[in-house]
């Protein structure tokens, strides 16, 4: 079989699971935009833009002012010549808002993972990982060469078991919040398991825009943060202990070798930093939060699943809402587990009230 032959044959494997995927260009500035495909105006329910802020004038201002100074691109990886003071800056006031010694900058989320879990991870090491972790973290466990372990989703108790039967040193890992139910990890349980078992706890706050704000003395802990959502730029971050930031950036190789973030990235992630930090911010989650309880009452994230089971239901739920309008994607497999096809419902306090009214109207059962 010719590599052509076999690349016709998985595509063809994939369409007749009905898993076929192509990306959907959306011509937005916030959540209202058009559907290049066919002009059609919608309102998205899709993006991680939690805060609004890739919109936020000051931090639009703050990248232009980096492309003016330091120009488009950093030009090499951090260690050789790819260093601005931009960066540093962000990395200080990153671990200032996370109550850490030091922070260190990745070019994305899922670089910042396999980054973390491939430093601390190694033969000799157990990593404990909940089984509805982000596809990141799952990777960053496979290339860690680490015996893995997967607990099951939000067990405390199965999560003692495993960690009472190792020997060696041992790592847990698990989204704050969950990027597809929404559903939040009981932190405080889990540090107080890992102070037990002098376990180091990774925490990826992602989607962690609505808290938990969790008491973590006692416990060895690095905080994996994302600067694309609540912050509305692009790039990645793990806070903690300078010791184990120095050792990150002495051994992550997807922190070594590659390009360092774009200065404009940076600058913009500082700008939004700084929003979130204040009263503005403190205004922004109000209204996320009003935004949440208008659709989902306690719901604890901005993330709404709406579990519908079958992949059609699921595929023809987001068609008819876009009928409407209404961006609301599909999830399914291999996303999902099977049997678990769902809407997944992001909102952001760009939405207006309108907007959400009008998603909980067409959601409502007829």
């Amino acid at each position: 079989m010719t590599w052509a032959e076999w690349v016709d044959r998985e595509c063809d494997a994939i369409r007749l699971a009905g898993q076929w995927r192509a990306c959907r260009e959306l011509d937005a500035a916030g959540p209202e935009g058009v559907l290049t495909a066919d002009r059609r105006r919608v309102v998205s329910f899709a993006s991680n833009d939690y805060l609004g802020l890739t919109q936020h004038p000051a931090v639009i201002a703050a990248a232009h002012e980096a492309i003016d100074r330091w120009g488009a691109g950093s030009g090499a990886a951090r260690l050789i010549v790819g260093s601005r003071p931009i960066h540093a800056e962000l990395e200080a006031e990153l671990a200032a808002w996370k109550g850490a010694a030091r922070a260190v900058l990745f070019p994305t989320g899922f670089a910042t993972n396999l980054g973390v879990l491939t430093t601390f991870g190694g033969a000799g090491t157990l990593v404990c990982s909940d089984e509805l972790n982000h596809a990141s973290i799952v990777d960053g466990c496979r290339l860690s060469r680490a015996d893995v372990a997967v607990y099951r989703h939000r067990d405390v108790e199965h999560l003692e078991k495993l960690l009472a039967d190792r020997a060696g040193r041992a790592v847990v890992v698990t989204d704050t919040v969950f990027s597809m139910d929404g559903d939040v990890a009981p932190i405080e349980e889990l540090a107080e398991v890992c102070a037990r078992h002098a376990a180091l706890l990774v925490l990826d706050e992602a989607h962690a825009v609505l808290g938990p704000e969790p008491d973590l003395d006692g416990v060895d802990v690095l905080r994996v943060g994302t600067l694309s959502k609540t912050l509305g730029a692009l790039g990645g971050f793990v806070a903690g202990p300078a010791p184990f930031i120095d050792l990150v950036v002495n051994r992550a190789r997807s922190f070594i070798f590659t390009t360092a973030s774009t200065p404009a990235d940076a600058a913009a992630a500082r700008a939004a930093l700084a929003v979130v930090r204040s009263a503005e911010g403190d205004e922004l989650r109000t209204r996320l939060r009003r935004h949440v309880e208008a659709l989902a009452p306690g719901h604890p994230s901005p993330i709404i699943p709406i579990v519908l089971g079958d992949e059609e239901a699921a595929l023809d739920a987001s068609a008819r809402l876009l009928e409407q309008g209404l961006l609301v994607p599909a999830i399914r497999p291999p996303t999902v587990a099977p049997g678990t096809s769902r809407l997944r419902v992001a909102l952001s306090a760009a939405h207006t009230e309108e907007q959400v009214a009008r998603l909980a109207r067409a959601l409502a059962p007829s």
